[in-house]
C-alpha cells in the first residue's frame, strides 16, 4: 500500500530552479505510485522582497546580489535553459529579462490551494514568467493565470485589488525562514527530511523510496 507522505514545495514563481524541481519531483512521483501517496503544499518565499513595481534588469540584479559578471550570467542562464528543456520546459530568458515582486502572486497560491488548484496555477505562473516574459506582479498577468488554471477571475481580481490572505502569506513564510529555509527550492517531506535544489527525477525518486522504507 502506498504510504501518504507530507511534501512541503518551498519556492519563487521567479526562481529558475523552482521549476526544475517541481518537475522532478512530479515524475518521481509518478515512478514511486506503488509506495508514495503524496500531499504537496506549495509554500510560499519571496527572492526579492523588497523588489519595486517596475522590477529590475535581470543581469543588473544578479550583479549587484552576487557579483557575477555579464558572461557568467549569460553561462548560468544557458544551463538553467538547457536543463528545463531536459524536463520539456522552454525557458526564454535573456539579457533583457527583469525581475519581480512576487508577492502577490503568493496570495492567489494560497488561495488557489483551497481551491484544489494550486499546482496549476504554479505552472500557469512559471509559464507566464519564464516562458511568455509577462510580468507576475502584474494583476492583469496574475488573473489570466488564475484562470489558465481552473480558477474563477473574477474572484483573483477580488483577491488581488484587497489585501486578502497578505497576512498568511507573511506568517508562512516567516515559518519556514524560522525552520531554517534560506534558499530555494526546498522540498520538505513528513515535517523531517529536507531536499534542496532543483534536482532530477532520480534524485527525488531514490529519496522518496528511502523515505517510504524508513516509514
Amino acid at each position: 500500500m502506498p504510504k501518504p507522505m507530507k511534501i512541503d514545495f518551498v519556492s519563487d514563481v521567479s526562481c529558475p530552479w523552482c521549476i526544475i524541481g517541481p518537475r522532478g519531483l512530479e515524475e518521481a512521483l509518478v515512478r514511486t505510485a506503488d509506495v508514495v501517496a503524496a500531499d504537496i503544499t506549495f509554500q510560499p518565499f519571496e527572492l526579492n522582497p523588497q523588489m519595486g513595481k517596475d522590477g529590475q534588469n535581470i543581469g543588473e540584479h544578479i550583479a549587484e546580489k552576487y557579483g557575477s559578471t555579464p558572461e557568467q550570467s549569460a553561462a548560468n542562464r544557458a544551463i538553467i535553459r538547457d536543463r528545463a528543456a531536459a524536463i520539456g520546459f522552454r525557458m526564454q530568458m535573456s539579457e533583457a529579462s527583469r525581475i519581480y515582486n512576487t508577492f502577490d502572486a503568493h496570495r492567489l497560491l494560497h488561495w488557489a490551494h483551497g481551491e484544489g488548484k494550486q499546482a496549476a496555477l504554479k505552472h500557469a505562473l512559471f509559464d507566464a514568467y519564464f516562458t511568455d516574459g509577462q510580468d507576475p506582479s502584474d494583476h492583469a498577468v496574475l488573473v489570466a493565470a488564475a484562470a489558465k488554471a481552473g480558477l474563477d477571475p473574477a474572484r483573483a481580481d477580488q483577491i488581488l485589488a484587497s489585501d486578502t490572505y497578505a497576512q498568511d502569506v507573511r506568517v508562512a513564510e516567516q515559518l519556514w525562514q524560522s525552520r531554517g529555509i534560506s534558499a530555494v527550492p526546498a522540498v520538505v517531506i513528513n515535517d523531517r527530511y529536507l531536499i534542496s535544489g532543483g534536482q532530477p527525477p532520480e534524485a527525488f525518486e531514490n529519496a522518496l523510496r528511502e523515505i517510504a522504507a524508513a516509514a
